[in-house]
């Protein structure tokens, strides 16, 4: 066996700003959905790992929270998750928005990852490529790269999938070389109780609007396997406020219906099996600054210190 047929395996860090399509990536990379992907800002709050295998490479990905301006407690620690989450990795990919540009945060993302140093190479990939002219796009990576040492530069569309194999491609030859991290078949560490409570989650953030979807969260409280290969899933969505509770519930139950028919079904479709949903929704106004809810969504309580 020469070298370059060795097993390489190690961690890739997805980081950029909110909806820069890094979940997006993340289960095209995989092939599976593993992350929450809508159209709101900062719905990745764990650092979700999805798990490909690109020749004999596994590459594991970790797709950090949005990097941004935090005002809350959750905010500071989704932050603390994401910069955690790239000064562990072997690479990091920064990934900006073609049709945005340069803007506050991005910058100050270049900003934090010169002040961080660290020896992991940093790649671009400026995603949405399919939303500017070419000159434009041309001029930014100029830019880009000159406010930063670039690895190398990658021009993807995660939605449509161009650029994105040869991402791949250029991730599993540059993982250092080692045994693998993960059983070949598994493509998330995620426990399932969490990626279940995430399939909910995203249904929730979808259907609803304004500031309640970052005012609840979802804890899967009960799993338990049924004789015929089903599974009954119970899931507590808790909220802020008693008037959280009506929205989600909706005109004679109807959201709250909707919410655990969409639910149940991708999360059966994504298990291969029948799953029983049941949604129970609780008033916990302070859930914000309980360190329990914190641990179920994979974040440290302490990283959300003012």
């Amino acid at each position: 066996m020469t070298s370059s047929e060795k097993n390489r395996a190690g961690f890739v860090a997805l980081i950029g700003e909110p909806n820069a399509g890094k979940s997006t990536l993340l289960n095209r990379m995989v092939g599976a959905k593993v992350s929450i992907v809508t159209h709101k800002v900062q719905t990745t709050r764990a650092r979700i790992r999805g798990v490909a295998i690109e020749g004999q490479s596994q590459i594991v990905f970790v797709d950090t929270p949005g990097l941004f301006r935090p005002r809350r407690r959750l905010d500071r620690a989704m932050v603390a998750a994401a910069w955690s989450g790239a000064s562990d990795a072997d690479i990091v990919v920064m990934m900006v928005e073609a049709h945005r540009g340069i803007t506050e945060g991005v910058s100050a993302i270049l900003d934090g990852l010169a002040e961080r140093g660290g020896n992991a190479p940093v790649v671009l990939a400026i995603n949405k490529i399919d939303r500017v002219e070419a000159p434009v796009l041309l001029s930014l990576t100029r830019d880009l790269n000159d406010r930063f040492p670039f690895a190398e530069t990658f021009m993807i569309s995660a939605e449509k999938g161009h650029g994105v194999e040869d991402l791949r491609n250029w991730l599993a030859a540059e993982l250092p070389e080692g045994p693998w991290l993960y059983p070949e078949d598994q493509i998330a560490d995620l426990p399932m109780r969490m990626i279940a409570a995430e399939m909910t989650r995203e249904k929730l953030t979808l259907r609803l609007h304004q500031e309640l979807p970052y005012q609840l969260t979802v804890e899967t409280e009960g799993w338990e396997e049924k004789k015929d290969g089903s599974v009954k899933i119970d899931q507590i969505i808790y909220v802020m406020r008693d008037g959280h509770k009506g929205i989600l519930l909706g005109k004679k139950g109807e959201t709250i219906k909707t919410v655990g028919k969409l639910a149940r079904e991708e999360i059966s479709e994504f298990l291969g099996r029948k799953v029983h949903l049941f949604l129970q929704i609780k008033v916990r106004p302070g859930w914000l600054d309980e360190a329990e809810r914190y641990s179920e969504m994979g974040l440290d309580f302490s990283d959300g210190k003012a």
